[in-house]
């Protein structure tokens, strides 16, 4: 897949779960959580994508092992950015688990796609 379509993907993906998750559950006002989503995405997209490409050329275990703890590390990076983008208390879970579902749902549309 080519980057440009994977970023889309990826962005098609994940704005409306944090969206949904935002504006309905934590309560932030629409647009903000757009903007919040596709900012996330642009720090940590091209990072994970450009760091993925060394490992291609390795074992498979290799790449699954930084693919693994790539996606972990988008999810986390990305859950502490929302919280001071969309105005969330420190110790709200929301950005986390908004993190965790819109990224395992990417990922998924991503292996659907390819498979």
């Amino acid at each position: 897949m080519r980057y440009p379509v994977a970023l889309a993907l990826t962005l098609l993906t994940e704005t409306p779960i944090y969206t949904a998750a935002l504006v309905r559950v934590g309560r932030v006002r629409p647009g903000r959580e757009e903007a919040a989503a596709v900012l996330v995405n642009l720090v940590t997209h091209p990072l994970l994508w450009w760091t993925l490409r060394h490992w291609t050329d390795g074992p498979a275990a290799a790449y699954w092992t930084g693919f693994t703890l790539g996606e972990a590390a988008v999810c986390a990076v990305e859950a502490l950015l929302l919280r001071p983008l969309v105005g969330l208390r420190p110790r709200d879970p929301l950005p986390w688990l908004a993190a965790g579902t819109a990224n395992a749902a990417s990922l998924l549309a991503g292996l659907l796609i390819l498979s």
